[in-house]
This record gives C-alpha cells, sequence and structure tokens, in this order.
C-alpha cells in the first residue's frame, strides 16, 4: 500500500481482525473485515462499529464562531442550541459543493466541524479565509472518529458512555473515558441508530477494544467502508465526489431542505437564486432496478433512445437483494416516483423504477 497515505491510530487493531485495507480519501483504511454483507446485515439487525478516523475534525471557537458559520454554511445554525448538531453544505460561489458536513455546537462559542476525508483542506480554506479576532480555527487531526451503529448502537455505547442511552438523533454531549474529554453524539450514514465517538487518538485503540469486548455479546462486528457505501446508498445519503460535487448545487441534488435562504447572506446564495429563477436544469433521484443487473457508477440511463442522464452511485442492496443506483435526470420536471427508465449495465439494458429516496424505510430517529 502507498507508504503516503495517511494512517489511522487503530490500524494495529485492523490488522489484527484481518481487515482488507485499502486507499481512501488518503488514508489506508479498512474496506471489510467478514465481508461487506455480512457487515452491512450486521448493522441492519444488530450493531456494526466504524473507523471513520479519516473524517476531518475543525474546531470553531469564539464569541463570534456561530455568526462565521452562518456565512460559511447553507443552513440556519441559530436553530440549533448547544448540544445538538445539524447537516450541512459548503458552498462555492457559483453554488457548486465544496463538501457536506455536520457542525456539531458542543458549547455556546464552541463549534466542531466535520467535512469528509478528501475535503478537509478545502473546508479549512474556507474557514480560515478570513481573519477575525472573534474566531479561532483549528484543525484536530489528533482526534479520532469511532462510530457504533445499528438497533443496538446505543446500548453498546452505553456501556462506556452513559451519555449515548439519553441523546436523541442528532444531539451531543461530552463524555469522559481514561480521564480525557470524548464527544459523545448521536449521528451516523447508515439510516440506524448510531453513537458517534470522537476522542484523543491515544486513548483510541483502548476505547476500540473495550467496546468491541463489551458490544461482541450483542452482535457488534466491526465493519469497514464498503458497508458504510452500501449502507448510506440505501438510505439515498449523497457521497461528495459522486452524488454531489463542485459542479452539482443543492438545488439539484434534492438537498434545498439544508438551504436557508430567509436567513441572509452565505457563500453561493445568490446563485442557487439565479438558478431557481432561470430553472433547474436536473434532478438527483434513486433509481432501483426491476431485474437482476447491477449499476455502478457513470452508467447511462435511457428513456426510449434517449439518454436521459447517468448513475452517479449504484450497488447490490443487501437488504433489498436488487440492484439500486443514484442518477441526475433531465430535465428536473420530467419524471416523478413511479416512472420507468432503463439503465445500460455493460452494454444490456435493464428497467429501472424512478423513486425518491430511502430505498429502505429506516430511521435514525
Amino acid at each position: 500500500m502507498d507508504a503516503d497515505l495517511l494512517r489511522t491510530p487503530l490500524e494495529a487493531q485492523h490488522v489484527a481482525l484481518e481487515a482488507k485495507m485499502g486507499a481512501f480519501g488518503g488514508w489506508a483504511m479498512p474496506i471489510e473485515y467478514a465481508g461487506t454483507l455480512s457487515e452491512h446485515r450486521a448493522v441492519r439487525e444488530a450493531a456494526g462499529m466504524f473507523d471513520l478516523t479519516h473524517l476531518g475534525k475543525v474546531d470553531v471557537e469564539g464569541s463570534g464562531a456561530r455568526a462565521w458559520l452562518q456565512e460559511v454554511l447553507t443552513n440556519d445554525l441559530t436553530k440549533i442550541q448547544p448540544g445538538e448538531a445539524q447537516y450541512n453544505l459548503v458552498l462555492n460561489e457559483r453554488g457548486g459543493i465544496i463538501d457536506d458536513l455536520i457542525a456539531y455546537q458542543v458549547t455556546e462559542d464552541r463549534w466542531l466541524v466535520v467535512p469528509n476525508a478528501a475535503n478537509t483542506a478545502a473546508v479549512l480554506e474556507v474557514l480560515q479565509q478570513e481573519d477575525r479576532q472573534d474566531v479561532v480555527v483549528t484543525h484536530r487531526p489528533d482526534l479520532t472518529t469511532i462510530a457504533v451503529q445499528g438497533p443496538s448502537a446505543q446500548e453498546v455505547a452505553g456501556k462506556l458512555f452513559p451519555e449515548a442511552a439519553s441523546l436523541s438523533y442528532m444531539e451531543c454531549q461530552e463524555g469522559s473515558y481514561r480521564d480525557v474529554r470524548v464527544l459523545v453524539a448521536r449521528s451516523g450514514y447508515t439510516g440506524e441508530p448510531g453513537v458517534e465517538l470522537f476522542a484523543p487518538e491515544g486513548v483510541a485503540p483502548a476505547l476500540w477494544d473495550d467496546l468491541m469486548a463489551v458490544g461482541r455479546p450483542v452482535g457488534l462486528q466491526p465493519c469497514g467502508l464498503g458497508a458504510r457505501d452500501t449502507l448510506r446508498l440505501e438510505m439515498g445519503y449523497p457521497l461528495h465526489g459522486s452524488d454531489i460535487s463542485l459542479d452539482r448545487t443543492p438545488l439539484e441534488a434534492g438537498l434545498g431542505w439544508a438551504v436557508s435562504f430567509d436567513k441572509g447572506s452565505f457563500r453561493g446564495r445568490e446563485a442557487l437564486l439565479r438558478q431557481k429563477e432561470e430553472g433547474i436544469p436536473s434532478r438527483l433521484w434513486g433509481l432501483r432496478m426491476t431485474g437482476k443487473l447491477i449499476p455502478r457508477a457513470h452508467y447511462p440511463v435511457l428513456s426510449g433512445d434517449e439518454q436521459v442522464g447517468e448513475t452517479t452511485s449504484g450497488t447490490f442492496s443487501p437488504t433489498l437483494r436488487q440492484g439500486i443506483a443514484m442518477a441526475y435526470l433531465s430535465p428536473r420536471d420530467r419524471f416523478s416516483p413511479g416512472d420507468a427508465v432503463e439503465v445500460e449495465v455493460r452494454g444490456k439494458r435493464g428497467e429501472a423504477e424512478v423513486i425518491r429516496p430511502p430505498f429502505v424505510d429506516r430511521s435514525p430517529k
């Protein structure tokens, strides 16, 4: 494996568990252990544990932290308070999506912003672009992220962090492990109840081992990024670099619910308003295959003999036992849930139903 890849503090744990390691977002990360299907099933039925240290971590602190984030992020941060979290987007001035992320308000004047691995530098650049005396922005690569996801996730995490049992979805609270502070958050990327732990790297190996020990009796399995991808795709959660990118706006991606035009100025606002006036060219839809073909990214989507889009993500759904995909279809208003299209999979056409995700009926709440 490339020696230039960043290494997680939990690599020894992954090697001991015979994980298949691979490159992702500039990191050497576990792709699977027992197998993606088994790990996917563990999260849907019991609990799975992920090393998500590749995700970025950025502290934004100071009396002006909320006001500054309001100018950078698309959602309205006045709607949350200390101990809560919110899904957000960072846009460029053209309205393209630099990243999607979660902002956790830890205290009145401290926020933890968690971008995707490959976009951490770009988000940092945006957050640090203005010299403000009332805001301090700090990159936190010293934090390790461990996520426990599944119906038993709160039970497992609660054995070490009592706070986990009482948190509601998109809430967070500081806890303690071996006399160090750990941020305990009820969030995730799987569609199941989940707990994400942000812990100093020095205690991360012991924390991983302790969670495995208390979780094994209820079916906890270590899970790699392969299962994380199939789980998020079943929920229709977009992946930056595939389903969303600098070339797509939130209005095209079906993420308008995370954009608050009423709050005032933010990066990309004027471009989005122009797009609303001029017409949104396409929309991101879910596609559920009706036959046995399995779609992947960059496959043509057709209506009759006309290509109307291209898949952005695709996989075999372990829950549905059929192929599913995401795709931008044009023009935006042409398609509705229930419409039929075809996906060309390696030269063969397969019929698919247009749906509004999620593909499976799950709820993290």
